[in-house]
């Protein structure tokens, strides 16, 4: 879904097309996987539709959010619209203290009204956000914006150019968390 998406229906994060939410993106990118893969049963097709709520979290995710909400407010940013987001994180058990959707600004990240949703809720200076997140596309948008970075490495991430400058970039999403929970990244004096 997620390759039809950036092939065949449209993608916000290069600007080729303006706002849709994303239950408009995903019914686009199911209608191409089901007409690709012969597929006209109704029913398979409304279920591809919403298949993205239903993803699995990566093993250390629910773990890792639980463990650094102990200590630190956190946000989700995502691209996903305000219902797609509320299933797909009661379905992962991810803990948020809140979970923003870019569906608010009426825009997609990498622009910068995104971030600016972020930096409202958390009610300070940029310098003192970190973004996680394992797209460097996504980071830079969010440097760009102000905002600490981190890379964390996944699969299919997007990984980080050479000239790429954030503030961490690490093998594993445990890596950040224990250096934030255990007080070894330093923090701005702002």
């Amino acid at each position: 879904m997620a390759a039809a998406r950036r092939a065949g229906a449209g993608t916000h994060p290069g600007g080729e097309r303006p706002y849709a939410s994303t239950e408009v993106l995903d019914a686009e990118a199911a209608r191409l996987v089901a007409d690709r893969a012969g597929v006209t049963d109704p029913g398979a097709v409304a279920r591809l539709v919403t298949a993205g709520r239903r993803l699995p979290p990566w093993p250390d995710s629910a773990g890792g959010l639980e463990r650094l909400a102990r200590r630190f407010p956190v946000l989700g940013l995502s691209n996903a619209g305000r219902t797609a987001l509320l299933h797909l994180n009661a379905h992962a058990g991810l803990r948020w203290h809140q979970a923003l959707s870019a569906e608010a600004a009426q825009a997609c990240k990498p622009a910068p009204e995104v971030y600016r949703l972020a930096l409202d809720s958390a009610g300070c200076p940029p310098e003192r956000v970190l973004m996680v997140a394992a797209h460097a596309w996504d980071l830079r948008g969010a440097q760009a914006a102000g905002l600490r970075t981190a890379y964390v490495h996944r699969p299919v991430g997007d990984p980080p150019a050479d000239s790429d400058d954030f503030d961490g970039r690490f093998g594993e999403l445990d890596e950040p968390i224990s250096a934030l929970t255990d007080g070894q990244v330093a923090s701005d004096p702002s």
